[in-house]
């Protein structure tokens, strides 16, 4: 059997829990040091995955951005960009998003009644996979793990974060914690309100705490919950 991807979830959020505010322009919460960071996380990724609405709203264009990194991947054998995945269930995607448009190739997971939709829309701008009639995040990580995804860099949104650590699924978390409070009821969270293994109590491993300028580093270990 295949071996599934080593899921890393990564965000930057405030102090009260937030990953934007809900203003129309992006809240930009880390700094140029704690950016660079994400960049180097990024190219040491097999793939980088980010969810439909997170994809709509920002139009983010996902890249490595560092061309030296760039170098290093290509040197390791490896695409100068990593696999660029999205989520989807209703198959809502634009094909002018920035997602399309640069990097290297991208994959759209979805469900047995959207295929033929977003197949429709993008064409041939990416590579389109079934996971079944609803969201089956195991044989979406089978999927990735076929397609020889050894680490899976998962960049959101609040709702993806939320199904990955109550299923138990995330191998390691990320978070920048920038020194901003949102304060907006509907603002978007890093997580939100689930059954999670082990309950209010259980007390996951700190990997890591470390300070970038004026943001803090925060990384732990989900599956080892004490």
């Amino acid at each position: 059997m295949t071996a599934r991807p080593y899921v890393l979830l990564s965000a930057a959020m405030s102090v009260d829990g937030h990953l934007d505010d809900t203003s129309p322009e992006r809240l930009l919460l880390s700094n140029a040091e704690d950016f660079d960071r994400v960049d180097q996380v990024r190219s040491e990724s097999d793939a980088i995955l980010i969810g439909a609405n997170t994809l709509r709203r920002d139009n983010p264009r996902l890249l490595v951005n560092s061309e030296e990194r760039r170098a290093q991947r290509v040197a390791e054998g490896k695409p100068a960009y990593p696999l660029k995945v999205t989520v989807t269930r209703t198959g809502d995607l634009a094909a002018d998003l920035k997602f399309w448009h640069h990097g290297g190739d991208k994959l759209v997971v979805t469900v047995d009644s959207a295929v033929e939709k977003v197949r429709a829309t993008l064409g041939d701008l990416a590579d389109v996979v079934s996971v079944g009639p609803d969201l089956d995040w195991g044989l979406a990580l089978d999927e990735l793990g076929r397609r020889g995804v050894k680490q899976l860099m998962v960049e959101g949104g609040g709702t993806i974060h939320t199904q990955l650590m109550a299923q138990n699924l995330a191998d390691e978390v990320h978070l920048a914690v920038a020194p901003l409070l949102v304060g907006q009821a509907g603002a978007p969270k890093f997580l939100g309100a689930a059954d999670y293994p082990g309950g209010s109590t259980a007390r996951m491993r700190l990997l890591e705490a470390r300070a970038i300028g004026d943001v803090v580093l925060l990384r732990y270990a989900p599956k080892e919950r004490g």
